[in-house]
């Protein structure tokens, strides 16, 4: 998954609120629903356990119930300028998602604190099963305390998934020190098994042009299996979500040369993990890797205000270009037939379809909310288990009125026009 900070997204919206987590839609019942107003506390749905499972291989599966589950960093508040509630988790079943099965994770609940001091920061940055017990654990970004001298502390916290879900403490992510280099902070996490020994590592940014290898299983105190010397890298920012692109048996990931608008790199995974620079990628916003069709391996997207590039069959990479911006993208197979479509969310969330012949200006759905206000994508998965990607996107205005709605992926129009869930993330302020 891709896992994003706060204020960004990776996007058709229903303006209704807080509805029943399955079943058929149920549409707004007043014009000031369809706004996106604020919820209040007795609209929420009932709050349900959260399913027990017992240890599954599905993606973002953090109770271990073979179903997946969605992960929000943008929460409503009660009132603007409040601080920053937490993280969402909305657990899924054999229905798709069910808003009343939810959980808020919070620096106050669960965060571990640093010099007594708890985090002000608490933002998911990256989801694996680190343990290899078949339940997906959560990398979180948090704040600690630092004097600005020498080298800062490790930001990132785990918590670790079990059968009912992300209920435990965290756990200060352990980087050893012959791992690190320079003074910056160790962050910007990528899961992936670069490896390819069947257990997820990760790959932090360190300076100087070199990230930090931690090679998993991960003990349940935080700590990798093996940890080297930091890796000489073509850039700065590693990016994930990590893929196979080559089909090698090993996960690549991008790494970007800054933040913002930058050129990239695909860095491919080996025996000795993801050392080897494969093909460079123009300079844009954002990159997302998926199977766009005209090649046997995986293609890259690099989104910009100008047009959005294409490299099909990486690393050996094929020009082309899609003329429409791409500031936020993601992949997914939405229609099921093995090709990704690509989604892009700038101004307005639009879909194009992967073709045999790649991706074409030509195959686009565009998503247009029912709801008033801003819409961005907050998660691409396949929340339902019919073997198709779903749309989860949340419209907001302002800091205390949102929606989310998921939409099905379909095999004729590749996204459905009417959303299987709707909700407002106002949910997690009851419990």
């Amino acid at each position: 998954m891709r896992v994003r900070r706060a204020g960004t997204g990776t996007a058709v919206l229903c303006g209704v609120l807080l509805v029943a987590s399955c079943g058929p839609t149920q549409h707004a019942e007043s014009d000031d629903r369809a706004t996106g107003a604020a919820v209040r506390a007795d609209s929420a749905p009932a709050l349900l356990p959260v399913p027990r499972g017992d240890g599954s291989e599905v993606p973002d599966d953090f109770n271990g119930d073979g179903h997946r589950d969605l992960v929000l960093n943008d929460l409503v508040k009660a009132e603007s300028h409040t601080d920053d509630p937490g993280i969402g988790i909305v657990y899924g079943s054999a229905r798709g998602l069910r808003s009343g099965a939810r959980q808020l994770v919070s620096a106050k609940r669960q965060a571990v604190a640093t010099k007594g001091q708890l985090p002000a920061v608490f933002d998911a940055e990256a989801s694996c099963d680190l343990d290899g017990d078949g339940f997906t654990d959560l990398v979180v970004s948090t704040d600690p305390p630092f004097d600005g001298q020498g080298q800062p502390p490790v930001p990132l916290q785990v918590l670790f998934g079990s059968p009912s879900g992300l209920a435990g403490k965290a756990v200060k992510l352990a980087v050893p020190a012959r791992a690190r280099a320079g003074n910056d902070w160790a962050d910007q996490p990528v899961c992936g098994d670069f490896d390819g020994d069947g257990a997820e590592d990760l790959v932090l940014h360190a300076s100087g042009g070199r990230l930090s290898y931690l090679q998993g299983p991960f003990s349940r105190k935080g700590a990798p299996r093996r940890a080297g010397a930091p890796i000489p890298s073509p850039g700065q920012v590693p990016t994930g979500p990590a893929a196979d692109v080559n089909l090698d048996g090993y996960d690549d990931l991008v790494v970007r040369t800054a933040e913002g608008t930058a050129a990239s790199a695909v860095v491919l995974g080996g025996p000795t993990g993801p050392t080897r620079t494969g093909a460079t990628l123009p300079a844009g916003i954002d990159v997302a890797l998926g199977r766009f069709g005209k090649g046997k391996a995986w293609d890259a997207a690099v989104g910009a205000m100008g047009g959005t590039a294409l490299r099909y069959d990486l690393p050996d990479a094929v020009r082309g270009t899609l003329a429409s911006p791409g500031s936020m993208l993601d992949a997914a197979d939405f229609d099921g037939d093995g090709r990704s479509e690509l989604v892009s969310s700038g101004s307005r969330v639009k879909v194009f379809r992967g073709l045999a012949t790649g991706l074409s200006a030509s195959a686009l759905v565009t998503v247009e909310p029912h709801a008033v206000g801003t819409s961005r994508v907050v998660g691409v998965g396949d929340f339902d288990g019919d073997g198709r990607a779903d749309l989860a996107v949340r419209t907001y205005r302002g800091e205390t009125r949102d929606t989310v709605a998921v939409f099905p992926g379909a095999k004729k129009g590749v996204v459905s026009a009417e959303p299987a869930v709707t909700f407002s993330t106002s949910a997690f302020l009851t419990g």
